[in-house]
């Protein structure tokens, strides 16, 4: 199964995507989606024009995004939202399920521990993906996302077929 991780931002959204296949995951690309223009919704367009030409090229099975949390800045957490929002509808629109994962998760999925640093993330990251060079701090956050959505598919997998032998 291919996944596409994404890590929303305004400024620069995150992509990663990995095989995962018999237990195994590998690199396949990564990459940042950086904004152009100065309003909102061209900076908006911009990120769906991009994120849509990677969702092209590489064509995943799934994809995960990381939840917003939110923060004492209401209007800067309003507008990461919009970017969310992006980053949740080009995936739909390429049919494709989303899974939604929070900061925290991700991290225990991928270091062990919820409150891991972005330095810890892209360690672990490139532990687990041998090979992958990161290019930047939210490309490595979002092939983390990506491995967390392929740990929470497989495990997902493996209960449906014990429900499935129990009958």
């Amino acid at each position: 199964m291919r996944i596409i991780g994404i890590d929303p931002g305004l400024r620069s959204l995150g992509w990663g995507v990995i095989e995962a296949r018999n237990g195994r995951l590998s690199h396949v690309a990564n990459g940042q989606c950086k904004t152009e223009g100065r309003d909102l919704a061209m900076r908006l367009l911009s990120l769906h024009t991009q994120l849509s030409a990677v969702m092209a090229h590489y064509a995943p099975d799934a994809a995960a995004v990381e939840q917003t949390f939110v923060n004492r800045d209401g209007a800067g957490t309003l507008k990461l939202g919009q970017a969310r929002g992006i980053a949740l509808l080009v995936p739909a629109q390429a049919g494709l399920s989303v899974g939604e994962y929070a900061p925290n998760a991700v991290k225990k999925a991928v270091v062990g521990v919820g409150h891991a640093d972005k330095k810890q993330v892209e360690h672990m990251v490139k532990l687990q993906l041998p090979g992958c060079a990161p290019a930047g701090p939210d490309a490595a956050d979002a092939l983390a996302i990506a491995i967390c959505h392929s740990f929470h598919t497989a495990t997902a997998n493996r209960l449906a077929a014990a429900i499935g032998a129990g009958r």
